[in-house]
């Protein structure tokens, strides 16, 4: 599924789950559920719990589709920073009692220090996914196949340049992932603790 939709779709969307239309949260979840669950998953490490967030967004979707607005970015970033943030608070409490349970070492401070790995892992997932096809493209290249530029632009049928561009580009949006500690996408209310259903 593309990962470019425009921001009418986000508006349509946003009316029709105000509306209460099922059809519409099906179609919204099988755009996004691969997105909240692979960020969800990276976060927390835990299939099981992966899952419940996954209900857990969409149900709060659902039942709050007026919390998002269109004017602060597109439906995608919203959703995917609801998604963190909810994960995010799953790994702080469940970190949280293993410590208070003496059931790992630790202190309070191991406990952010893990979040903020979590969170910078997440992003750049995020990061790597939503970026345009030939950057995504020649990261892969360059990392999973140890690519140089030039071996790179031969196998995209590009110039050097254009393949060192592309790269630099990449790894620049890369790296923001370390310095944008709160989220993949604009800032979103946290889920109210309980919030959301199964679907």
């Amino acid at each position: 599924m593309a990962n470019d939709v425009s921001p009418r779709w986000d508006r349509k969307m946003q009316q029709r789950l105000t509306r209460g239309e099922a059809a519409a949260l099906g179609e919204l979840y099988d755009r996004f559920a691969s997105l909240v669950h692979g960020l969800a998953y990276r976060v927390l490490d835990d299939e099981a719990a992966a899952d419940r967030i996954t209900r857990d967004i969409f149900g709060y979707i659902w039942e709050h589709p007026d919390a998002y607005d269109p004017k602060q970015g597109p439906l995608r970033s919203w959703v995917a920073s609801i998604t963190h943030r909810q994960a995010v608070r799953r790994l702080r409490e469940t970190e949280s009692e293993l410590l208070s349970e003496g059931g790992e070492s630790g202190t309070a401070e191991r406990i952010e220090k893990k979040v903020r790995a979590a969170s910078a892992a997440a992003r750049a997932d995020y990061i790597r996914n939503s970026m345009p096809a030939p950057l995504r493209a020649a990261l892969e290249l360059a990392y999973f196949k140890h690519l140089d530029y030039r071996q790179t632009a031969a196998d995209l049928g590009v110039t050097e340049d254009e393949a060192r561009r592309r790269l630099r580009l990449g790894l620049q949006l890369l790296s923001t992932a370390h310095v944008n500690p709160a989220g993949p996408g604009p800032a979103a209310p946290p889920l109210p603790p309980g919030q959301g259903s199964a679907l």
